[in-house]
C-alpha cells in the first residue's frame, strides 16, 4: 500500500515536472492533427488557470476544426515564430462554451496588456486585408495534461 502511494506520488511529480515549462511563458505552440495524422503547430498566446492552459482563437480556424475531430494535442513553450523552447508534451484540448469567452479574453488582456497596444492597429489592417472574410466568433480552447 505504501509502495503504491509512493508510486502514485512519483507519477504526479513527474507529470507536473514535464508540464512545468509550459507555465509562465508568453507563447505556446499547439500541435493539432490533420486527418492524415500530420501535425500542424501554431504559436498562440495563453493564460494559465489552475492546471489548465486557456487559448482564444477564431472559431473557424483550422486548429479548432482539427481539435473538434481529435482532441489530442502536443504543447510546448515557444517563441512568437513557433520555435520550440522545450520538448512538446501530449495533452487534451476541449472547446469551452461561448459564455467563457469574455472572462478568458479579460485574463488574456491583463497578461498581454503592453503587447495589445502594439498589435491592435495591425489587427485592424489585417481585418481590412481579409477582403470580405472578417474574423469570426472567438472560441476558448482549454488544454489539460494528457
Amino acid at each position: 500500500m505504501a509502495a503504491e502511494a509512493a508510486g502514485d506520488r512519483a507519477g504526479r511529480r513527474e507529470q507536473a515536472q514535464s508540464a512545468q515549462p509550459l507555465y509562465g511563458g508568453k507563447y505556446l505552440s499547439i500541435g493539432s492533427y490533420r486527418r492524415d495524422g500530420t501535425e500542424v503547430a501554431t504559436p498562440v498566446w495563453f493564460v494559465q488557470e489552475g492546471g489548465s492552459l486557456l487559448v482564444e482563437t477564431d472559431a473557424q480556424s483550422g486548429k479548432v476544426k482539427r481539435i473538434r475531430r481529435n482532441p489530442v494535442v502536443r504543447v510546448a513553450p515557444c517563441t512568437a515564430r513557433g520555435r520550440l523552447r522545450a520538448q512538446p508534451v501530449t495533452a487534451r484540448a476541449e472547446l469551452l462554451p461561448a459564455a467563457e469567452t469574455g472572462r478568458v479574453e479579460a485574463l488574456l488582456a491583463d497578461k498581454y496588456r503592453r503587447d495589445l497596444v502594439i498589435i491592435r492597429p495591425f489587427r485592424s489592417l489585417q481585418a481590412a486585408l481579409r477582403l470580405g472574410r472578417p474574423r469570426g466568433e472567438s472560441v476558448i480552447v482549454r488544454i489539460m495534461a494528457g
